[in-house]
């Protein structure tokens, strides 16, 4: 049987970047030529330690040895989603996934490096993106409805108590 069979996409289980971005950050790192220690040292640390998890909420991404860095975004805070891929990365298979938010700055939130699958990935966001926005939605339409019969009962009591207040032969002490 075919190992690279078809299989359903599942971003839950991406917790790592695949082996082939230390490849990649290798070739990288072998092109500065006498920069090499200086390039490959970090990306070294960062392939080490890069982590990812998906959840219903979002994603959150950290790396770090001596400086730990952790992004959370949730779902809803998404505003856009790109892919990229050098001609290296497309050789290698790999790209990398560009999340930005409303954030005001020019580059992305959080970019999702080594991911062999970015179109399944992006497609997932996008989906989890709009039911976020889509829940929102839908809270935003009960929250109208329930002060539209709140309205309607405050409307209801103040006729109640004018039509009171105009009864003939009512009084102030009654």
């Amino acid at each position: 049987m075919n190992e690279h069979a078809e299989q359903p996409f599942d971003p839950f289980t991406i917790t790592r970047p695949d082996e082939a971005l230390l490849r990649y950050y290798i070739f990288v790192s072998i092109l500065t030529l006498v920069a090499f220690p200086f390039v490959f040292l970090p990306l070294l640390f960062k392939y080490i330690t890069l982590r990812y998890e998906f959840d219903d909420e979002g994603v959150s991404m950290s790396w770090g040895v001596l400086f730990k860095k952790e992004i959370n975004l949730t779902y809803r805070r998404i505003q856009d989603i790109h892919i990229t891929e050098n001609i290296f990365q497309r050789h290698m298979h790999l790209a990398t996934v560009n999340i930005q938010t409303a954030s005001g700055s020019s580059g992305p939130e959080m970019r999702i490096e080594g991911i062999l699958n970015p179109q399944d990935l992006r497609n997932f966001l996008y989906s989890k993106m709009r039911g976020a926005r889509g829940d929102a939605e839908e809270s935003a339409r009960e929250d109208s409805t329930r002060d539209d019969e709140v309205l309607q009962l405050l409307h209801e009591i103040r006729d109640g108590i004018r039509a009171l207040r105009s009864t003939p032969g009512q009084t102030e002490s009654d």
